[in-house]
């Protein structure tokens, strides 16, 4: 990312004490993020938060569906029972949410403490193959989406995925991002893929440290991503699709204006970057949604079993894109003021 000057931008008021009370009134994986990201309260504050994920709400629940073996619902990505040409397979119905990948991803990013998983690492490499080949888990196998989750959870447990870091480097396109379709010929990157990528390149630099080609690739899929505006198609400059405006929590593997933006605010503190210019288009779609009390709606809920649900019903007021609108604004504006 370029670290140029932000373009001048008419920056939204801090959140109202109201709001931060709303916000403040949520699960442990929630609340320590806004006392530390919005609040600005000290760290033995949040830290105490923190620690709380592994022993109430959302944190706890999903660790207590833990498998023996260390897995969840019996499968790496889909669980064990998931049968892809049942009533569940259907193109509608969505995907399950309940295996192992989406399970660790979802405690990983509410900041539950890796001790809180001891062994499960272990557990995983001898008990959990892939759907795809029967590939062993820490190997990953050849989407990168499922890779890059894989890599991000594999630095957070203490796995030795330095392999799959490579994979990245060694499966990157011409056009500088990726595409989950490589394996069947696509030669042209994809929003998503590229996006869930460098999530999950960023997260692994955070733990190892690791820099050189690996960082290199990191920025060239950002590149990709910056040179079509977090929106548009880079031949026709028309929008690359109504996924990309439309904001959903959980994330899932979906694309969205604020799912990208989160990352690359992410991405620049840990660059040590200013905001690149060209997220203004990106910024300014998120700053429509931004409602008079300073709320966002859940514009979307993807289909799909879950263990348990953790945000607002579609057409409600969501707490987790509030957050995480309010802190990439406040990162954006702090940089323009």
């Amino acid at each position: 990312m370029a670290p140029d000057v932000v373009p001048e931008a008419t920056p939204d008021p801090a959140p109202t004490p109201e709001l931060l009370a709303w916000l403040l009134d949520s699960d442990p994986a929630l609340r320590w993020q806004v006392e530390r990201d919005l609040v600005g309260a000290p760290p033995e504050v949040w830290e105490a938060t923190r620690a709380r994920v592994a022993t109430e709400g959302y944190g706890a629940r999903l660790l207590a569906h833990q498998d023996p073996d260390g897995q969840w619902a019996g499968g790496a990505y889909f669980p064990g029972d998931f049968d892809p040409r049942g009533p569940e397979g259907a193109a509608d119905a969505g995907q399950p949410w309940t295996a192992t990948t989406w399970s660790m991803t979802a405690l990983r990013e509410w900041g539950l403490d890796a001790s809180a998983l001891a062994g499960t690492a272990e557990r995983l490499a001898v008990s959990s193959r892939w759907e795809y080949d029967d590939l062993p888990y820490w190997a990953g196998e050849v989407d990168a989406c499922i890779n890059a989750w894989t890599l991000a959870n594999g630095a957070w447990l203490g796995a030795d995925v330095s392999d799959l870091a490579q994979w990245f480097v060694d499966h990157r396109l011409a056009d500088g991002g990726w595409n989950c379709q490589w394996v069947a010929g696509s030669e042209r990157s994809s929003f998503h893929s590229t996006l869930n990528a460098v999530k999950g390149i960023l997260a692994y630099e955070v733990v190892t440290g690791r820099g050189g080609d690996l960082r290199d690739a990191r920025h060239a899929g950002e590149e990709y991503l910056l040179e079509r505006r977090l929106l548009h198609r880079r031949s026709t400059g028309e929008l690359v699709g109504p996924w990309a405006t439309r904001l959903g929590y959980p994330y899932r593997w979906v694309y969205s204006v604020i799912n990208a933006l989160d990352h690359f605010r992410a991405a620049a503190l840990h660059d040590g970057l200013a905001p690149d210019p060209r997220l203004a288009d990106a910024i300014q779609v998120l700053r429509s949604r931004r409602r008079p009390d300073g709320t966002w709606l859940q514009e979307r809920r993807h289909p799909g079993r879950v263990w348990f649900e953790v945000d607002a019903p579609e057409g409600e007021p969501s707490k987790w894109l509030t957050f995480h609108g309010a802190r990439i604004l406040a990162w954006w504006d702090g940089a323009t003021d």
